[in-house]
């Protein structure tokens, strides 16, 4: 297994990767992370926008960002730069922060977003603050970005990544996560089923592949912030604020 994380890269034998695992990863990705790196300072310019970070520079220099948001997905680097997230997909506007119904999320829940089976790339209408109940169970395809909305997922349950792939998670504040569960969560809207209790991470990844978690403000949660498992494969961590906490990262 191997993922990207803080520009450091990771490499554990001997673990059974799933149908997605890419080949020879540690190459792919320096390879690519040193193409990339010369590509985008050469389109910035002597008189660029630029502020060195090249996952920055690739979208925030165009002052329209928000009228071509799904440019973010080709910014990604290392082992998930390949992460398309909701790109091929419709917008979908969350409008409401509460999450009451677990089994029969409302329509306009971030719940209700994450768990469709078609590609998604969901933002938000307004600054809120979203106490989950239960673990937010993602589908495969979904990009959240938060960005130009001050979004808080905090004080309740938190996100859970498993068994899915191309994934992008961008601009959210995670904190306080709590463990939850021994409860009925739907994933998907043809299947739920009982949870056990959660570990009360920021951000649980399980056997998933094309995972990209950016700019994102991860504190204060139960378990780890950001926990990366059970031969996930292809994820990227980058550019995250990781504060006030012992147990940032587990990986296996």
């Amino acid at each position: 297994m191997s993922f990207l994380l803080g520009g450091f890269l990771f490499r554990r034998e001997g673990v059974e990767l799933n149908e997605h695992a890419v080949a020879d990863p540690d190459q792919v990705a320096l390879l690519q992370t040193n193409e990339q790196n010369i590509t985008e300072r050469r389109k910035l310019g002597f008189f660029s926008c630029g502020n060195g970070n090249v996952i920055d520079d690739c979208w925030r220099c165009d002052p329209n960002w928000h009228m071509n948001r799904k440019r973010l997905a080709d910014c990604g680097m290392g082992f998930g730069s390949n992460a398309t997230g909701g790109r091929d997909g419709r917008f979908y506007v969350v409008t409401d922060p509460t999450d009451e119904d677990m089994e029969f999320p409302k329509s306009g829940t971030l719940r209700h977003a994450v768990i469709q089976v078609e590609p998604l790339w969901i933002i938000f209408k307004r600054d809120m603050v979203i106490t989950l109940k239960q673990e937010l169970i993602m589908n495969s395809y979904k990009t959240i970005d938060a960005r130009g909305a001050n979004v808080h997922v905090a004080n309740g349950a938190c996100i859970t990544i498993q068994g899915i792939t191309h994934v992008i998670v961008h601009g959210l504040h995670i904190h306080d996560c709590i463990r939850t569960g021994n409860a009925m969560v739907r994933s998907s809207p043809s299947h739920y089923g009982m949870r056990n209790m959660s570990d009360g991470d920021a951000v649980s990844i399980y056997a998933s592949s094309h995972i990209w978690i950016d700019h994102n403000s991860l504190s204060k949660c139960a378990d780890g912030l950001v926990d990366v498992v059970m031969g996930s494969t292809a994820v990227t961590i980058s550019n995250n604020h990781l504060t006030h906490h012992n147990e940032v990262k587990q990986k296996y």
